[in-house]
């Protein structure tokens, strides 16, 4: 199985430095540009399958690859966002009044009250694993998602259950493009991670945020 992991366009909570998590936001004027040239570089990928997280902003993107396929676009909650409770909808500045000792470079496991559990992330690898593992044996499939999703996943993929150890290595721009391959043995093959050459065609289309 080939597995295409991508990151939803620049939304406007992107844009304006707010943290997201499950909260909703569509994309900027600049990550619906994103969203088209990713969906144009995958243009001539052949997909037997393309999963959105149910979150708008990762659905607007999906639906901009899909339209260079003849496939619906399937909603998944297990691929959403990294849920962050009370932190969802502030900027940083406002996190950092409101909750004096977080450490802003660990957001996605701070364990503050409200936000979603490690257990429950890792089940949601584990479960996001399985099931493709099982329906795409030999397909080619993407998933759009999020940066703190991605990020977590590929982390879970390299050391399964241990993942929160790792000092999270993965940092994924908006439409930033990584390319997997399970073998039929079980094994993992990373071709690429965070591919963004695609938003080079066009002028002033990167984005740097990394807010989740």
């Amino acid at each position: 199985m080939i597995l295409y992991l991508i990151r939803h366009g620049q939304s406007e909570a992107n844009e304006k430095g707010i943290i997201q998590g499950h909260a909703e936001f569509s994309l900027s004027k600049l990550g619906k540009a994103q969203a088209r040239l990713a969906g144009e570089t995958f243009a001539d990928t052949h997909l037997d399958a393309i999963y959105t997280s149910d979150l708008g902003r990762a659905k607007e993107t999906a639906d901009a690859i899909a339209e260079h396929h003849p496939l619906d676009v399937i909603p998944w909650d297990k691929i959403r966002e990294v849920g962050l409770g009370p932190l969802e909808g502030k900027t940083r500045d406002e996190m950092q009044k409101a909750f004096p000792d977080l450490k802003t470079d660990s957001l996605l496991t701070s364990g503050i009250e409200g936000s979603e559990l490690t257990e429950d992330i890792t089940a949601r690898c584990a479960y996001v694993t399985e099931q493709l593992a099982a329906a795409y044996s030999g397909k080619q499939v993407a998933l759009v998602s999020h940066g703190g999703f991605i990020s977590i996943y590929l982390m879970y993929l390299i050391a399964g259950e241990n993942w929160p150890m790792l000092n999270r290595p993965f940092m994924i721009g908006n439409t930033g493009v990584t390319k997997i391959e399970r073998r039929e043995n079980g094994l993992m093959k990373f071709h690429y991670v965070n591919q963004t050459a695609h938003l080079e065609r066009e002028n002033d289309l990167k984005s740097s945020t990394v807010l989740y």
